[in-house]
């Protein structure tokens, strides 16, 4: 089955100019575009997409808006920012809010479509650039770090103490930034225990997703 793509961007050459190349692609399916977040909602019922192009400036309500007010309602739907911005409060603010992904707008046809591709299988997809500004962000003294950078903590044993054997090797294995099937073969087990185990490791951390558990397990990482 195709993957659904809808595309939002306020500029439509940009839209356009994704349209046209991914358009070809036999397991890929744009099922429509939006201007702004204004029209989001609307695309997000009549179209029910698998994975939603977004980019975080737009008028009336930006990216950041969409995935705080709009896409609690839509959990089924990976979010994947496509931003001019590199700035590390606009990536960090996307991750915190559960975006899957994270792109900059200079990103080749291939990265694009590898990145649709893994956050429509469930996984995230944050390029090396991308990575090292928010581990870059995470090592910096918190007296330095904004609200905005980190988001607050519940009152919690670290992690990785409070954590089984196994459960310890799946999150190594996720902030060494491999996928599911990856750590399902690394570890002879399947795909759906390898989702069990981190949904455990989420409760047990108190974080909505696994981006959050991601920043968590290397802020506290021993």
């Amino acid at each position: 089955m195709a993957i659904r793509l809808l595309i939002v961007d306020d500029h439509a050459v940009v839209r356009q100019g994704i349209i046209t190349l991914l358009e070809d692609e036999s397991d890929l399916e744009i099922v429509g575009e939006a201007a702004d977040g204004d029209e989001v909602e609307d695309a997000l019922q009549q179209l029910r997409p698998d994975v939603m192009l977004l980019d975080l400036t737009m008028p009336h309500m930006s990216g950041i808006d969409v995935l705080q007010k709009i896409m609690p309602g839509y959990p089924k739907v990976k979010v994947l920012i496509f931003s001019m911005h590199n700035q590390a409060d606009y990536i960090l603010a996307a991750v915190h809010n559960g975006a899957a992904g994270y792109l900059q707008k200079d990103t080749s046809r291939a990265e694009i479509l590898k990145a649709v591709r893994s956050v429509a299988a469930g996984e995230l997809y944050f390029p090396p650039n991308v990575s090292s500004i928010i581990i870059q962000t995470l090592v910096q003294p918190s007296s330095n770090r904004t609200a905005l950078d980190s988001p607050p903590i519940s009152d919690h044993r670290n992690v990785w103490g409070i954590i089984t054997a196994r459960e310890r090797q799946i999150l190594e294995c996720l902030v060494e930034g491999l996928s599911s099937k990856e750590i399902a073969a690394r570890f002879d087990i399947s795909v759906n225990t390898v989702a069990n185990q981190r949904a455990s490791i989420m409760k047990k951390a108190e974080v909505k997703n696994t981006a959050e558990l991601i920043i968590l397990a290397l802020r506290e990482k021993p």
